[in-house]
């Protein structure tokens, strides 16, 4: 039986691209997107059963729903009124650039209660949840993502987190089995300074891991990603593949890594095939896409050292 991961995506994006044709006519893409969409998607390359908990808000909410459909992604859905979250951008010229984006409504208290309820439903039928976030803070309460961490952590659940900001601090009161966090990230928060040393990452790790989070993940772009788990510290690196666009490489790595660790692999093992499926994701124009052939293949070429 494929392992079975349950993805909170609060509020998934209904995202327009706009790409150059042979005949100078643009090439437009519709997609389900979104953090925890891309985290889907890649869970479903790797071979996991996959369920989507979300909030699905007016015209953007349902043709998402047929998006996901077509996917073959199954949904959890609570359908509202109002604006969804939705892009258009514009990558004709080789760069991203943004021609109108909305982060949707913020949820009613009605909206975050059945998405709760839909959260636990999903995870309790599943070998592990990973929690993603919105796009604004200000879309739902960060206290949610407390909650859900803390009754999922109850309940005996696999709870992977790929959070920043005050859901991050939420998240790690409730506590959870594996954080992942950018250095950049960090240096948002404060948890870090504007240049900081290895040896002042390796500090912060330990701090979060102190205040809630079992296993600490931080990716560093170039510099090779950090791992805090059972008290060692490891170095993964990976090839510098040619970058086509970087934005989901982290949202690839922190899917495959729940995917190891919902089949019941090491986290050692969850981060050499995290760390494969993001520097594929980045030689590719799709978010949280990529080869299921070419991952497993890419982590021989990656590293692990302790620190």
């Amino acid at each position: 039986m494929p392992p079975r991961v349950a993805v909170f995506a609060p509020v998934p994006v209904l995202t327009v691209t706009l790409e150059d044709h042979d005949d100078d006519v643009a090439d437009v893409h519709v997609h389900a997107g979104g953090q925890g969409v891309w985290q889907a998607r890649m869970l479903r390359t790797l071979g996991c059963e996959v369920t989507i908990s979300g909030v699905f808000l007016g015209e953007t909410g349902r043709v998402l729903r047929h998006l996901l459909a077509d996917e073959g992604i199954p949904v959890l859905a609570v359908e509202a009124g109002g604006h969804g979250a939705a892009y258009v951008h514009d990558r004709r010229t080789g760069e991203r650039r943004s021609i109108a984006e909305s982060a949707g409504d913020e949820l009613t208290r009605h909206d975050v209660d059945e998405l709760y309820t839909n959260t636990l439903r999903a995870a309790l039928d599943a070998d592990a949840t990973i929690l993603s976030g919105t796009v604004v803070d200000e879309t739902l309460p960060a206290d949610v993502f407390r909650r859900l961490a803390a009754d999922l952590r109850t309940l005996g659940r696999t709870v992977v987190a790929d959070l920043a900001g005050t859901r991050l601090e939420a998240v790690l009161e409730g506590g959870v089995s594996l954080l992942k966090v950018s250095d950049e990230e960090l240096r948002r928060d404060d948890l870090v300074g504007d240049d900081p040393e290895e040896t002042e990452v390796v500090g912060a790790m330990h701090a979060l891991h102190a205040r809630g989070a079992e296993t600490v993940v931080v990716t560093r772009a170039h510099a090779g990603t950090l791992v805090l788990t059972e008290g060692r510290v490891l170095r993964v690196t990976a090839p510098q593949m040619q970058t086509v666009d970087t934005r989901g490489a982290g949202d690839s790595l922190a899917a495959a890594m729940t995917a190891v660790l919902a089949g019941g692999g090491t986290v050692e093992q969850a981060v050499v095939t995290g760390t494969a499926a993001g520097a594929l994701n980045v030689t590719r124009h799709g978010l949280g896409s990529g080869d299921a052939d070419a991952i497993r293949a890419l982590e021989s070429a990656v590293t692990v050292e302790e620190v």
